[in-house]
């Protein structure tokens, strides 16, 4: 498997980012509706799962640095 790029990887958390304040904007319009609770379940279980990886991908862009 190929390490991508710094600019790889910063472009991939900027689809994720943008990925995760379109889930959030469908989860504050589920909100009003409490017919659709286990979609915004889902919603939101998917929404920890971006923020996750995120996190993960931003620890990949910071430089290892010598003890």
């Amino acid at each position: 498997m190929e390490t991508p790029t710094p600019a790889e990887t910063s472009q991939r958390i900027a689809e994720l980012r943008t990925e995760h304040r379109s889930l959030d904007e469908r989860i504050a319009q589920l909100a009003t509706n409490p017919d659709d609770e286990l979609e915004a379940k889902r919603l939101k279980k998917r929404k920890l799962q971006l923020k996750d990886c995120i996190a993960r991908l931003e620890s990949m862009l910071i430089p290892d640095e010598p003890a």
